[in-house]
């Protein structure tokens, strides 16, 4: 897959197209990607997705809260694996929200000669969201292109969404997470020096630094799967202030005690892919009763890995 992330550098004919931020790539997402590539590649023609960075909500809005489910990076690795040929990270800022949806399709089409054009039942783009499915509709009949409308997916009676899947996690629901994401919810983090409280009890961790922009999980204790050096390894995480040992207000934390390996992993970026959560974050009464503890989490977590 070619990822770009502006349109100076793409020159495209025939092109099956499809908007959205897609945070997340989840199930309601591939619902419409994958059938798209498939059509598309039938009919030899480029699978696109044209996507927003940052999130137009985010921007609009003007906040900055812990939010996104996927990096750009990730989201490019996702759609890639789903077939896409051409990924467009737009840059989502002042001057693409005045734009009027035609302002946008016609800039678009300059450079994507749109073929088809595939967007979500509730999308919307341009100056106030007037560019609904029935304006692209007959904006496609100016510039060429046929609009097609893909229904939601539900599961459980409910329409997934990235908002969902964020919800989940911060209740500590990492396996409702996957449910809608179709894969466990991942996090990428870079390993840096920390006290090495875990290697004095015993159990050395490895500590992440989280991006501040990311989708906040619950605190807690979760049985893990941890990509190290293209490896997968089992591993228990512990996202939290860690108050059998701070008695003050701390910055919460992220630690994987990675299952049967030692070394140096400082500097090195890990992938953490959540798939239980094993208990809530506790204060113990001493550091054995946390040794014990710890050694029935990764008891646990064994079982739920293996």
């Amino acid at each position: 897959m070619q990822h770009y992330t502006s349109l100076d550098n793409v020159k495209l004919s025939h092109a099956w197209v499809t908007l959205g931020t897609f945070d997340g790539v989840h199930l309601g997402h591939q619902h419409i990607i994958r059938p798209l590539v498939s059509q598309a590649h039938q009919e030899e023609h480029p699978a696109v997705v044209v996507s927003f960075h940052p999130h137009p909500a985010l921007v609009l809005s003007g906040e900055t809260r812990p939010f996104y489910l996927t990096t750009p990076a990730q989201r490019a690795e996702i759609l890639g694996q789903l077939g896409v040929d051409i990924l467009i990270t737009h840059p989502f800022n002042a001057q693409t929200a005045n734009l009027s949806a035609e302002e946008f399709i016609a800039h678009l089409n300059t450079y994507l000669d749109i073929q088809q054009l595939w967007v979500g039942y509730d999308f919307a783009m341009g100056k106030n969201r007037a560019g609904t499915s029935p304006e692209l509709r007959l904006l496609g009949k100016k510039y060429g292109y046929t609009l097609k409308r893909i229904s939601p997916l539900y599961v459980d009676g409910k329409i997934i969404s990235s908002s969902w899947i964020r919800e989940a996690l911060a209740k500590g629901e990492v396996e409702r997470a996957a449910a809608l994401l179709g894969r466990p919810h991942r996090v990428e983090g870079e390993v840096v020096k920390g006290d090495e409280r875990g290697r004095k009890i015993g159990f050395p961790t490895s500590n992440l630094t989280i991006p501040p922009h990311m989708a906040r999980l619950h605190s807690g204790v979760y049985a893990c799967y941890v990509w190290v050096k293209g490896e997968r390894r089992a591993a228990v995480s512990n996202l939290g202030v860690r108050p059998t040992f701070e008695d003050a207000p701390v910055p919460p934390r992220f630690e994987t005690h990675i299952l049967d390996f030692s070394g140096s992993l400082y500097g090195e970026t890990l992938k953490v892919e959540f798939i239980a959560k094993l208990r809530d974050e506790r204060k113990f009464e001493n550091v054995a009763a946390l040794q014990a503890q710890i050694e029935e989490d990764i008891g646990k977590a064994r079982q739920i890995l293996a």
